[in-house]
């Protein structure tokens, strides 16, 4: 039996497996649009079909994340080919982007790219993400770094960020937003979340005066500790439990995703 309240069956002549994948997405969409995670049509997430090597899914540009579904999701390949009729195209920045990571980074399955106000005004910092939280310390292993290139992104531009992104997991784009990837999608949504409440407690923090820094030995430990979470033996392997919950979630208050 399935954990989520919503599971309705594949259209005809559509995979399982794809459907699948379609409603956690356009769950993850709509629950980005409960967050506030929107820029007009400028920011996107994506995922991996499971079992193919290339094809991803990706949202329509020309719908806002509150009105995109499972069937209106886009099914490209990291060549920028795409699959099936849409009245809508794809934003090219997310083609390049999301096709650039997954042709470096076979292992990834999934993707978020924010423009929030939070997450955009941390990674415009000279110093990026602070160890100033336990919401910071427990992300701080797998962040990394991208400086600020313009605007116009093209393949090339786009396999240097997802080169950039490493063994790493968070992007913070200089000037310009953040980027989660995730072995799952569950993965990459939930490391996007504890992202954004890192950067707006940093925010926050820093609006109210000097910061108090934290024991380096704590500091130390914490990170360390951070890196265990989604691993295989942790309580919530690639985010699965809190995934669910969020899942559940969406079923219970804007179940018209899975349509």
């Amino acid at each position: 039996m399935s954990h989520y309240l919503l599971s309705p069956p594949a259209p005809f002549g559509m995979s399982e497996v794809e459907w699948t994948a379609r409603l956690d997405l356009a769950a993850a969409y709509r629950l980005g649009a409960q967050m506030g995670w929107s820029d007009l049509l400028g920011t996107h997430f994506s995922m991996r079909i499971p079992g193919t090597a290339d094809d991803y899914l990706v949202n329509p540009y020309g719908l806002f994340f509150e009105e995109i579904t499972a069937s209106s999701l886009i099914r490209i390949n990291t060549g920028g080919q795409i699959s099936g009729q849409s009245e809508y195209g794809v934003n090219k920045a997310a083609d390049v982007i999301h096709g650039g990571l997954y042709a470096a980074h076979p292992q990834a399955q999934a993707a978020i790219h924010l423009h929030s106000v939070a997450g955009t005004g941390v990674a415009s910092q000279h110093d990026g993400l602070l160890p100033a939280s336990q919401s910071a310390l427990m992300i701080l292993s797998r962040v990394r770094y991208y400086d600020y290139t313009g605007a116009k992104l093209d393949r090339e531009e786009c396999a240097r960020m997802a080169a950039a992104v490493g063994d790493g997991q968070i992007l913070m784009l200089r000037n310009h937003g953040t980027l989660t990837v995730g072995a799952s999608l569950g993965e990459a949504f939930c490391l996007m979340v504890r992202l954004e409440r890192a950067c707006a407690i940093q925010l926050a923090a820093q609006a109210g005066g000097r910061v108090r820094d934290i024991d380096p030995l704590q500091v130390e430990e914490s990170i360390r500790f951070g890196a265990s979470i989604y691993g295989e033996q942790s309580w919530s392997p690639r985010a699965k439990v809190e995934w669910a919950a969020f899942r559940r979630k969406i079923d219970r208050e804007d179940p018209g995703y899975a349509a």
